[in-house]
């Protein structure tokens, strides 16, 4: 079985367990305490992150590359197109959410909500608060625009774009950071992607101190 080191409420390491569980992977997850990192831990990944893969004997690191890693070596269900335009679109949105969404919301949101606490590296930066809270409309108002054109965010199949995206969502989700009433597009696009069988090891995710909203585990929200 391969066995992923992670952190629960980590967009990188979500986007990476959605993906093992669509192709169907089973995986062992250890919860790694990456901010007080062990000897053994920074053995396996000197840059001292999450996720950290081990798979068929080998160590892989980085979500992105992993998870065309697996789409190499599992290509079905597929995630990543094979015409050139549309997989440089899903690689375009994979960065927008990993780089920019990150960058502007999910650091400013959840790291200063929840990571601060557990990591025990002071108060929550009220201004940091605010400027996710703004940031995240753009980015809904942004999804709203894709999916206005599109069946999914990339395209017309689903693709590593969308997990990318849900998995950042998720988390803030998880913290009710996400204004679902801002767009019926990008509502109805997470409750398909939060049906999918692959969602439900999110959906069982407890972080003690932090309990989940009420619409969290609900299909139906």
């Amino acid at each position: 079985m391969a066995r992923l080191y992670h952190v629960p409420l980590s967009p990188f390491c979500r986007k990476l367990r959605l993906t093992l569980a669509e192709k169907r992977i089973d995986v062992e997850l250890i919860e790694e305490r990456f901010w007080e990192p062990s000897a053994e831990f920074m053995r396996r990944n000197p840059a001292g992150k999450v996720p950290v893969l081990r798979y068929e004997g080998k160590l892989l690191t980085e979500s992105h590359a992993i998870c065309e890693y697996i789409e190499d070596l599992v290509p079905q269900p597929q995630l990543i197109p094979k015409a050139p335009e549309a997989r440089y679109e899903m690689r375009r949105l994979c960065t927008w959410f990993d780089d920019k969404f990150h960058a502007e919301v999910t650091a400013n949101l959840l790291y200063e909500r929840v990571n601060k606490k557990i990591m025990k590296r002071g108060y929550p930066d009220s201004q940091a608060i605010k400027t996710g809270s703004a940031r995240i409309k753009f980015h809904l108002d942004y999804m709203d625009w894709l999916l206005g054109q599109r069946r999914w965010l990339a395209g017309n199949d689903m693709t590593l774009a969308d997990f990318t995206a849900a998995a950042h969502l998720s988390c803030l989700d998880y913290i009710n950071d996400v204004d679902w009433q801002r767009s019926a597009l990008v509502h109805e696009w997470y409750a398909k992607l939060k049906s999918r069988p692959a969602f439900r090891t999110l959906l069982a995710d407890q972080l003690p101190g932090f309990p989940p909203p009420a619409h969290y585990t609900d299909l139906d929200f």
